[in-house]
């Protein structure tokens, strides 16, 4: 078991990994049931694949459960869903001493976190992650949202987990895909600040990918040290430190806005396009060599993930794609802040990029695709 602390005074929390740790969830959990209940809230997908086995845990340490089934995917994340899932919660007459538990992704993550930080002025709430990269990122770090028809996670609040509970062994039931787009996440921590842990991806990424238990263990442990120490300086993305876990997410989210934000192009998927974008925007500014930007264009190649437009189903052209970005809840008195890299591992937060460049790369790129 690894147990990494994210340390803000009063709202501090631990994040506990460890395979197997769903089959224990009774014992670890057995401290935040009130009157020996959870609600557990998810989706229909993890539902199917990893419910059962976490209700028989909690039912093994007399903890009765309430489930909560939403319908999965990215649309759950709506102003219809939050209703729902609060009207839910209210006719379980939750109180605000009770912890909620998100069992699920990243969708489910972010919906549970929101409906908790409003539900009764603010209850208790616990990550159980179950995809990579929820275990990653979204989990840790208390950014809780919803979409909105203006763009994605527009409408939300920081509002930090109680507790934070990964077990990589609920990798297992996920799809390759999204395993590869959770790992997009991983490969970001490298490219931030950590140009050793990126060398790891590209020579041990494959096994991560390959579900080798250790390897999981050591790149989500890695991951969340990380975010961890990120979150403990800048919780609320107020000193610009925080910012620097949107590397990759301003190209990415137009990329998923111009594709519906629909199966067609996954959030990690996204991301990762996004990323290999601002390397090679940073290259074109002279910022950095164009030997790393491809090289992480490479790498994501390698591992089967989106590195362009192309790969990333998109056909807009840039100003559309611009346009898309006007929306970023990160825009400030008409400027977009951008994350951009001198290299892999300097990354850097730039307040002073012109969207009308943005808008003629976009469309070098898409001539190039």
């Amino acid at each position: 078991m690894a147990i990494v602390k994210v340390a803000l005074g009063a709202r501090s929390y631990d994040i506990i990994i460890e395979e197997g740790a769903l089959d224990r969830a009774g014992s670890i959990l057995a401290p935040y049931a009130r009157k020996n209940r959870l609600v557990v809230v998810t989706d229909a997908r993890v539902a199917t694949a990893q419910l059962p086995r976490f209700d028989a845990a909690l039912r093994s340490a007399g903890i009765s459960v309430e489930p909560i089934i939403l319908p999965a995917g990215e649309q759950t994340k709506s102003w219809r869903h939050l209703e729902e899932l609060l009207d839910a919660l209210l006719a379980l007459e939750i109180e605000r001493g009770d912890h909620v538990i998100a069992l699920g992704g990243g969708v489910i993550g972010d919906l549970v976190g929101f409906a908790a930080s409003i539900l009764k002025r603010g209850c208790h709430f616990i990550q159980v992650p179950t995809t990579l990269l929820a275990q990653v990122d979204s989990s840790v770090g208390g950014k809780t949202a919803i979409n909105a028809k203006a763009g994605k996670n527009l409408i939300g609040s920081f509002y930090q987990p109680a507790l934070v509970l990964i077990d990589p062994s609920t990798l297992d039931s996920l799809p390759p895909r999204e395993t590869r787009a959770g790992y997009a996440e991983v490969v970001k921590y490298g490219l931030i600040d950590d140009p050793e842990f990126f060398d790891w991806c590209e020579s041990e990424g494959h096994r991560l990918l390959a579900g080798d238990p250790d390897a999981r263990v050591h790149a989500i442990e890695r991951s969340v040290r990380a975010k961890a120490a990120i979150v403990a300086d800048d919780e609320r993305e107020t000193s610009g430190r925080r910012a620097l876990l949107n590397l990759g997410h301003t190209f990415g989210h137009a990329l998923e806005a111009d594709t519906g934000f629909s199966d067609t192009l996954l959030h990690g998927e996204g991301v990762a396009a996004g990323m290999a974008l601002a390397f090679r925007y940073s290259a074109r500014l002279g910022l950095c060599a164009a030997a790393e930007a491809d090289r992480v264009t490479a790498h994501l190649r390698a591992v089967g993930l989106p590195h362009d437009l192309a790969t990333a189903h998109v056909t807009a052209d840039g100003p559309a794609l611009v346009g898309h970005m006007l929306h970023d809840k990160k825009m400030a008195a008409g400027t977009l802040p951008f994350l951009l890299a001198r290299g892999i591992g300097q990354t850097f937060l730039s307040k002073d990029v012109v969207l009308d460049d943005v808008a003629a790369f976009l469309d070098g790129e898409q001539v190039s695709a």
